[in-house]
């Protein structure tokens, strides 16, 4: 007995159950099979499911389950990033809570915390992930902080350290004060802040390095606090205003240290007033600036943001704390000139929302210039494919501008850097501080040292660095490069991931996969966009804007949510989430249900003649459907993800459920014939599996219930349909069908006719043999007598399809005068539409300018509008 209502929240549960159970989503090499694999985007182990999450794994789901059912291998590898800042941030915080420090535990006490808060915590997402529906081989969760992932990112560091790409330098890099390390570009959020911008006077030091000379120079900034480690005043060379000045010395306010006036054609000449202070060890221009003029660097700030000694003045004391005193102070000197309110784009930490310091640090750097040539030639010529293709020029401007990449982090919480220091500062790279202390005793003759003279870097590597290895890493591709499921697996196939790390995740990624398998790890990239809300605002937690996922499925159901979200997404371009959106899932579930209670509902009877409607009914489905799995397949060869929901969509609602079964349903308590209701199972078989990587739980149900299937079967491992030829002579015979019918519906609703009563049907037509074999369709959809062919105008009011005319003759059914009113206001209105048509045609440079299809369509539209206006000027005459 099929339920009166589709419950999603039971179904989901008793499904997934099943398919785990039954362990449909495992994968193992299989020589006799095509490979398919994807490897999900590692969510951080810190995360948990948001709408950005539904969209990908939404997307890796649909190509998973479609491969599968096409008889492919498909493996989805999921996983965990360890996130070394996000996690390290979190537990901090639970420590603090906790009233302990990070700076008072040992780093093998912090991190028994780390791995405490990860067993707890770490696989929430991945458990929500289920809810979802998606299809992974759960056998197969990765870790990158796992021994054998954490033993290939020390054994490539060590590898590229012995091929001369890893070196140690000091560089500009983004220094967060609050975890105290650097990050990455990609974890820095730019935010538009207020702040204040400080006009401060610099006055010119005396001749004979005594006194001060009269006049100085004017400078605006934002950062006053940094002025005690300016070493420079910098000013453009064609500045008459300040030509004079070049090789003079300013003393730098409150601490009187002098400084040189320097000229670079950097300087904007219209920009504040047109000198800048030069401080290298804050600034990243700056430090360039410095670079080429030698000049020295004074870092005044400690790790975690306040003054140094260095400043002079406000030693200990926070860096925004020293910026409000510092305008005092200089208010009080008489160095300040004035101040003004200024908004300006400020780099914040993505995990600890900290401001952001340019800071000049020693630290570990990977070569790019040459590891990533190979990334950079095989995606310009689409031997990897960016999908859309338009991230081609982003991803060529990175490349083209690739710098050294900064892989170390002042953090505990990750991989080790495998960097063993002597007490003289030999630097020895190995796994272990006992192959360090073996690498001394041999190849320095230090036979004496032990471990207690070596000295582990406390750096940990950026988990970038793990993660480009991730697609060869999750198969033990590093450790064991021959083992039989890299071989097998790699290269995957399909990526789907964000724009915004295209660079910082996918580009490494493809820069690993030719360094250390020869062959890139995948052949597409899928970009999503951006969920964004109705106002267009990204969705996050911060401006509550963004529904919890699990509340959506539980209120909807996850086909619904999958569904919902994919209707308006097509690659690359944001997705505007609309609630809307969902509920258009859960109607078209709903829809599904309904109709399958209706089609089970009917009575067999074997006995009954297949109808010549029914026949037709089912040959023109048939080659609708096979044209749709056409325009599908189509769809997703090209990652028109989108588009191919939208074609299956269309064929279920309107083609079945509003068409097809219109046409061959049985009277009231009437028998369906066994030839058109096994038909219409078979269509529902097939649909459901054309459905099913959108929605994997209703058509499972569905799928179950349409007959018998053997213990342990799913539509998970079902043959997904493959297109036939369809008939398109057929297809455009019902076209005229449905056309008739909808005409000869609205003449019933605008009339007021009840569609009970039997309307009479005159045609005017050259192809009566097309209107002979619909005839029983015609009748039965929009309730007409027997039809009859004419030769001239018929009686009653007309309509065309094509370039046949129909006639429904009224007669007593409508008020003459009011249909005469009606006909003359139609006119009217399609008049007026002829002239403005008429008149875009008659002006040449939009004929000249407009594209030949443009300029088609509208000469259609007058040919249409000429056409329905003789038919409303015949339809008055008959009037009288």
């Amino acid at each position: 007995m099929i339920s009166k209502t589709y419950a999603p929240q039971e179904i989901e549960d008793k499904w997934y159950s099943y398919w785990i159970d039954n362990r449909f989503f495992n994968s193992k090499p299989n020589p006799d099979k095509e490979p398919y694999t994807i490897v999900i985007p590692p969510p951080n182990v810190t995360g948990v499911l948001h709408m950005g999450h539904m969209l990908n794994n939404t997307i890796q789901d649909i190509l998973i389950r479609k491969a599968r059912m096409e008889g492919k291998e498909a493996c989805w590898v999921p996983g965990t990033d360890h996130a070394s800042i996000a996690t390290e941030a979190k537990v901090v915080a639970m420590l603090k809570e906790k009233g302990i420090n990070k700076r008072d535990l040992t780093r093998e006490e912090f991190l028994e915390y780390c791995w405490e808060w990860t067993r707890k915590y770490g696989g929430i997402i991945l458990k929500q992930l289920r809810k979802l529906g998606a299809s992974c081989d759960w056998d197969r969760t990765r870790f990158t902080m796992e021994p054998d992932l954490y033993d290939s990112v020390i054994d490539v560091f060590i590898d590229l350290y012995n091929k001369g790409e890893i070196y140690r330098g000091h560089r500009m890099v983004n220094w967060d004060p609050q975890a105290r390390t650097t990050v990455s570009d990609e974890e820095v959020i730019m935010k538009e802040v207020n702040q204040k911008l400080v006009y401060l006077r610099y006055v010119l030091e005396g001749e004979n390095g005594g006194g001060m000379m009269e006049g100085g120079v004017t400078v605006a900034t934002t950062r006053p606090e940094t002025i005690m480690a300016d070493v420079a005043i910098c000013v453009n060379p064609a500045d008459e205003r300040y030509q004079h000045l070049i090789g003079k010395k300013v003393l730098i306010p409150l601490i009187n240290r002098a400084i040189p006036i320097i000229a670079d054609e950097y300087v904007e000449m219209d920009f504040g007033t047109g000198c800048l202070k030069v401080t290298p060890a804050h600034d990243t221009n700056d430090y360039e600036l410095g670079k080429r003029h030698n000049l020295p660097i004074i870092d005044l700030l400690n790790e975690d943001g306040t003054l140094n000694e260095k400043a002079q003045i406000l030693v200990g004391e926070d860096r925004f704390t020293a910026r409000k005193k510092i305008i005092k102070l200089l208010e009080e000197s008489g160095n300040l000139v004035k101040t003004e309110e200024y908004k300006s784009n400020v780099g914040h930490s993505e995990r600890t929302n900290s401001v952001i310091e340019p800071r000049l640090s020693e630290q570990w750097f990977l070569k790019m210039e040459k590891i990533s040539k190979p990334a950079f030639d095989n995606v310009m010529n689409d031997t990897v494919q960016l999908i859309p293709a338009k991230f081609k020029n982003t991803y060529r401007h990175w490349m083209e501008n690739v710098r050294d990449w900064n892989i170390s982090r002042q953090l505990w919480w990750g991989h080790r850097i495998p960097a063993y220091y002597l007490n003289d500062g030999t630097v020895i790279i190995a796994k272990s501080k006992r192959e360090a202390l073996r690498k001394a005793q041999h190849e320095y003759q230090l036979f004496a040292l032990t471990e207690e003279d070596i000295t582990q870097d406390p750096d940990v590597l950026d988990t970038w660095f793990s993660s480009w290895l991730w697609p060869i890493s999750v198969f033990n591709g590093i450790k064991e490069p021959e083992n039989e499921e890299v071989n097998y697996y790699y290269p995957t196939n399909d990526l789907v991931t964000a724009p915004e790390i295209l660079f910082f995740w996918v580009a490494r990624m493809i820069i690993a996969g030719y360094e250390y398998r020869g062959q890139y790890p995948f052949k597409n990239v899928y970009l999503t966009g951006i969920v964004r809300d109705k106002q267009g605002r990204k969705m996050s937690k911060s401006l509550g804007n963004s529904p919890d996922p699990i509340d959506l499925i539980e209120q909807y159901g996850a086909d619904s949510i999958r569904t919902g979200m994919l209707f308006s997404s097509q690659a690359g371009n944001d997705l505007p989430y609309d609630e809307k959106l969902v509920e258009q899932g859960r109607n078209f579930g709903n829809k599904i249900w309904n109709a399958f209670r209706l089609v089970k509902g009917w009575t067999v009877d074997s006995q009954i003649e297949n109808p010549a409607g029914s026949a037709l009914a089912v040959q023109w489905f048939e080659s609708k459907l096979n044209q749709t799995l056409a325009e599908v397949h189509d769809h997703f060869s090209k990652f028109r993800i989108s588009d191919a929901l939208n074609s299956v969509y269309k064929l279920i609602w309107d083609d079945f459920c509003a068409q097809y079964l219109e046409m061959i349903k049985p009277g009231f308590e009437q028998p369906i014939d066994e030839v058109t209701y096994n038909a219409t199972l078979d269509f529902f078989d097939r649909l459901m599996r054309i459905l099913h990587p959108f929605m994997p739980f209703i058509s499972e149900e569905i799928w179950q219930n349409i007959i018998e299937r053997p213990q342990n079967d799913s539509i998970c491992i079902a043959p997904y349909p493959q297109a036939k030829e369809s008939d398109q002579a057929l297809l455009n015979d019902f076209e005229i069908l449905f056309e008739l019918v909808s005409a000869v519906r609205n003449i019933r609703n605008t009339k007021g006719i009840s569609p009970k009563i039997e309307l009479p049907l005159s045609i005017r037509t050259d192809a009566a043999e097309r209107y002979n074999r619909l005839e029983s369709l015609i009748r039965k959809l929009a309730n007409v007598e027997a039809i009859q062919y004419v030769t001239e105008e018929g009686e009653g009011t007309s309509f065309r399809v094509k370039s046949d005319e129909f006639f429904v003759n009224l007669a007593d059914e409508v008020d003459v005068e009011t249909e005469r009113e009606n006909l003359q206001r139609e006119l009217g209105y399609t008049q007026g539409f002829l002239d403005s048509v008429v008149k875009k045609l008659s002006n040449e440079r939009f004929v000249q300018n407009a594209k030949g299809d443009v300029v088609e369509k509208e000469r259609q539209k007058q040919a249409d509008a000429e056409a329905k206006i003789e038919t409303l000027k015949e339809a008055l005459a008959r009037l009288g």
